[in-house]
């Protein structure tokens, strides 16, 4: 196999990664095949993986760790990987949301990617680039896994109706993502608001902004530009972000109020029946 003998488990997460899934499956004394065969993958896969050249995912993290018996050890390590695949300037707003407490969101024409459904994300990623797009997509997917940690941080996200309105990748992916947003109706830790049309002028005219809060850290404001991020946690900055966002959501619809929007605009916009009220 290409490159195997050679491979620098120290030269990234992706290397590591190759290197330990084949330590694992030569101890289990299984050819990538077998292994294929076991975790329904094919064994062309386990050698990409084994060589680099693919990036694992979640599923066949598990599947992976299961057959070989790891103790859940590459599952682990496919976090690492991801965030790794991240564009370098995007990295440290991965690793802030995985460790702020609170995350609040303001967005003028996209979904959050937090939020975003795999074909939505697909849709947004290849719009001027198809390279290796599955990849990205599972890259991007991969941050939401905060959401499943033990103790997961409170998100709060104002999104203008703009983006509920604004058709990405046809009328089938835009009724999936809306109905996504709808799953987080019961989740008090996942809080969406929309900012209506009739709002007017608000607080949020200069454009999206994020804000990340910590138990112990101090509040860092993140922007965003072509190709380029911009985190800062200069205090005058936190204090206007932080004035604008509270008032961004006085201005926004209620969490109900919000849910109803979203669903009548899967309905008038993307033809997705309303349920019946009883």
């Amino acid at each position: 196999m290409t490159h195997i003998n050679t491979l620098d488990p120290g030269a990234s997460p992706l290397d590591y990664y190759g290197y330990e899934l084949r330590r694992y499956r030569e101890a289990a004394e299984l050819t990538q095949r077998q292994l294929g065969d076991i975790v329904n993958y094919t064994g062309s896969m386990v050698g990409q993986i084994e060589t680099a050249r693919k990036l694992p995912t979640q599923d066949f993290s598990e599947r992976a760790d299961a057959a070989l018996g790891t103790g859940g050890a590459l599952s682990r390590l496919v976090e690492l990987v991801m965030r790794s695949q991240l564009p370098g300037w995007f990295r440290q707003v991965a690793e802030l949301e995985a460790r702020a407490i609170e995350i609040c969101t303001f967005h003028t024409h996209l979904i959050h990617g937090l939020l975003q459904t795999k074909a939505y994300a697909r849709a947004v990623l290849g719009s001027l680039d198809q390279t290796d797009l599955d990849d990205r997509t599972e890259v991007r997917l991969a941050r939401q896994r905060i959401f499943e940690k033990e103790e997961p941080p409170v998100f709060w996200a104002v999104i203008s109706e703009a983006a509920l309105r604004q058709e990405i990748g046809g009328p089938e992916i835009m009724r999936g993502q809306l109905a996504q947003l709808l799953t987080f109706e019961d989740n008090p830790r996942i809080n969406i608001q929309v900012l209506p049309f009739s709002a007017g002028v608000h607080a949020g005219l200069q454009g999206s902004f994020d804000l990340f809060r910590f138990a112990s850290d101090p509040t860092i404001v993140y922007t965003e530009g072509y190709g380029s991020g911009h985190p800062t946690a200069n205090p005058d900055t936190v204090k206007d972000c932080s004035l604008r966002y509270d008032h961004l959501r006085a201005a926004a619809l209620s969490l109900k109020d919000s849910a109803e929007l979203i669903r009548r605009v899967m309905e008038e916009r993307y033809g997705e029946p309303r349920a019946s009220v009883a």
